[in-house]
């Protein structure tokens, strides 16, 4: 599979390669609203965001997404897989495009650069939107547990999608899958950089950085998902104007599992978001 041709790159200033959409309305919209940064989570793609990516530009967003270090048609094997890296990825991306204040909108992994930086960076957020995500951190059995999960792919790739997407469970993950010669289909990422990726929130929180973050905040749980609900309700407790929302019938990645629900709640927050 090659990048999407709509993509581009921005070389940052460690060396690392990333590859980037930047989607406007299409007829543009008279009046469009703030743009939208979509942040992946860990072993995902940029374009895992299809679905939901469509509903924001028919709002008349301006959308851009990106593949995280390590991922996609992002450098593959970057020196610094750290969480500062990640932040200044994204900062680098707005920096670029110049894009003034966005809305940082970001799943799993992808969510805690979204609040890092919105930490960091308030002149680059001017919401912040979270899914399944937060900032507590410290779990010591995360990168083994990622590691385990990336064993049990297959070694020698997906002999067919139908393969990869009933082992992944969604059609928005196999699309970010690469062919080989012999026709699997395999990751593009190296499992030990995604366990790379993860090895700080074995040994770190950040509710520090979350009692910083001064924009409107939106927090999205699956009902299904892997979010504890106490995590979101510590998350409340310190900033009592952040808003909370649970997707019906979603899991982890709310963006593929209810796509069109999860649109309304970003599109409500949105239009009032205090």
């Amino acid at each position: 599979m090659t990048p999407d041709p709509e993509s581009d790159s921005l070389t940052t200033p460690d060396g690392t390669r990333l590859a980037y959409r930047d989607d406007v309305p299409r007829p543009a919209a008279p009046a469009p609203s703030r743009p939208i940064l979509l942040l992946h989570g860990l072993a995902g793609h940029m374009d895992e965001w299809a679905a939901l990516r469509q509903l924001l530009l028919a709002d008349g967003h301006r959308v851009v997404s990106y593949d995280a270090r390590g991922h996609g048609a992002s450098t593959r094997r970057p020196a610094d897989m750290s969480r500062s890296a990640a932040v200044a990825d994204a900062a680098a991306l707005l920096t670029h495009l110049n894009t003034g204040p966005v809305t940082l909108l970001g799943q799993s992994l992808g969510g805690l650069t979204a609040l890092q930086l919105a930490a960091h960076r308030p002149d680059l957020a001017s919401h912040l939107i979270l899914i399944e995500a937060g900032p507590a951190g410290r779990n010591p059995h995360l990168p083994g547990q990622i590691a385990d999960w990336l064993s049990n792919w297959p070694p020698n790739g997906f002999p067919t999608r139908d393969d990869a997407t009933t082992f992944l469970g969604h059609e928005a993950w196999t699309a970010g899958l690469t062919q080989d010669k012999a026709g699997h289909w395999h990751p593009r990422f190296d499992a030990d950089k995604i366990t790379e990726a993860v090895r700080e929130l074995a040994r770190e929180h950040y509710w520090q950085d979350w009692s910083r973050i001064a924009c409107p905040t939106l927090v999205v749980r699956g009902e299904k998902g892997t979010m504890p609900t106490e995590e979101a309700t510590e998350m409340r407790a310190r900033r009592p104007e952040t808003h909370l929302e649970v997707i019906p019938d979603a899991g982890h990645d709310v963006h593929l599992d209810q796509p069109t629900q999860l649109h309304a709640v970003i599109e409500s927050f949105l239009a009032h978001p205090s």
